[in-house]
């Protein structure tokens, strides 16, 4: 059979996962790994799902998928506007060369010896949020010290002044409403905007200071970024600043929750990490392997796209179900397993791949693993005491609330 001739996956009698789009990663995994045993994809509620590590891994790799343009927006019926601009000119929707450029300038700014500069600040920050409830001996995680976590993170990370992190989670809060599915995204529009151009001024009056004053912070690096004589201009520097804090925050928030809740769940693996510190970045890689707070990822095809034994017709729109990729029983022993001691497991695909390979991977696992060594050490014993909500497997998923007890 020629590639031609492969049948479409709307075709091929792949099987078919009926959940509803609410649904939990938790609920929904008996179906996935049901269909992994009879194909590499199968069909869901909005498209084709590719459960296969490998294929997943190859989709995620090849060009001939891309990411459809303000998927959240459109989600919304928002298909064009003032929000819709400036959301898809944004690195985390650009392809083709102007996205090969940027990367390309702003690359050496995500090192993992440039991110390894924010040690002293996660440190401060995480045992200010345990100092906060060490003395009750409980709290709720979710509330207490993952979702106020990585602000101060971000504007050290930028440079900003930590007299400014309260108007920058203000900011935040508002710009977030982009990527909710909880409310009207057109209503929140003027609210969205204008939270934006006030983060633009400021980060302007920063790119202007540091002109003239370059120091040891992301945006700096990022001014001091060149290649063949090539610059970031101001708009380029304050789009790629409004890029970290919308990709760095809730997804660093989400993960620590769901590494947290992991982690309770299997004392013994916490009192490892405890014991031996230098687990901790496998714990991240673990944690986010087995209980990540992103589950999937989108693409359509630019084309007819031929793949193996499928067809996958032009402007297809294809979920990466990374969170079944990730447990796949053909790469990873005992995929529902947990353990932070696997022995050089293959690279999980929570951070995407090819391109669109996530810039901030270094920095994320950073925070988490320097988090988790605090917590391990500060949160002895911790247990849950209530109910664990998720919210659901597409978007951004993980725990909406985690209370517990340590001590």
């Amino acid at each position: 059979m020629t590639a031609a001739t492969k049948p479409s996956v709307f075709d091929a009698g792949l099987p078919v996962l009926d959940y509803d789009i609410t649904a939990t990663p938790q609920d929904i995994y008996p179906q996935f790994r049901a269909a992994q045993q009879q194909a590499p994809i199968a069909l869901g509620p909005v498209g084709p799902e590719v459960l296969s590590y490998e294929l997943a891994r190859t989709v995620l790799r090849d060009p001939r998928f891309g990411i459809p343009p303000g998927i959240h927006l459109s989600a919304h019926g928002i298909t064009s506007g003032p929000l819709w601009d400036r959301v898809t000119r944004s690195i985390l929707n650009m392809e083709g060369a102007e996205h090969r450029r940027l990367r390309g300038l702003v690359s050496t700014a995500f090192t993992p010896r440039g991110t390894a500069r924010m040690d002293p600040t996660i440190h401060t920050v995480v045992n200010e949020l345990v100092d906060r409830v060490a003395g009750q001996g409980r709290c709720e995680f979710v509330a207490d010290i993952a979702r106020p976590y990585p602000i101060p993170v971000i504007c050290a990370l930028l440079g900003a002044p930590r007299d400014d992190w309260q108007r920058f989670s203000r900011w935040a809060e508002d710009i977030f409403k982009i990527v909710s599915f909880d409310c009207d995204l057109a209503a929140e529009e003027p609210v969205i905007l204008r939270a934006w151009a006030e983060f633009d001024d400021y980060i302007d009056e920063m790119i202007a200071h540091r002109r003239d004053h370059l120091t040891d912070d992301l945006l700096s690096e990022l001014i001091r970024a060149e290649d063949d004589g090539d610059r970031l201009d101001a708009g380029e520097l304050r789009m790629l600043a409004f890029s970290v804090l919308i990709a760095g925050t809730d997804t660093t928030r989400s993960q620590l929750a769901a590494s947290m809740q992991v982690l309770c769940d299997h004392l013994e693996q916490w009192e490892l990490l405890r014991d031996q510190p230098d687990l901790a970045m496998r714990a991240v890689e673990e944690t986010m392997r087995h209980s990540p707070s992103m589950c999937s990822t989108v693409r359509s095809a630019l084309d007819d796209v031929t793949i193996g034994e499928y067809m996958f017709p032009a402007g297809t729109f294809i979920i990466v179900n990374t969170y079944a990729a990730n447990r796949d029983p053909a790469i990873y022993d005992d995929p529902a397993r947990f353990d932070i001691t696997r022995d050089e497991p293959p690279p999980i695909l929570t951070f995407g791949g090819g391109a669109h390979y996530c810039l901030g991977a270094n920095l994320a696992r950073r925070e988490l693993a320097e988090a988790l060594k605090i917590l391990a050490h500060r949160m002895p014993h911790p247990r849950r005491v209530g109910p664990v909500p998720w919210k659901p497997l597409l978007g951004m998923s993980g725990p909406t609330s985690l209370p517990i007890e340590f001590g």
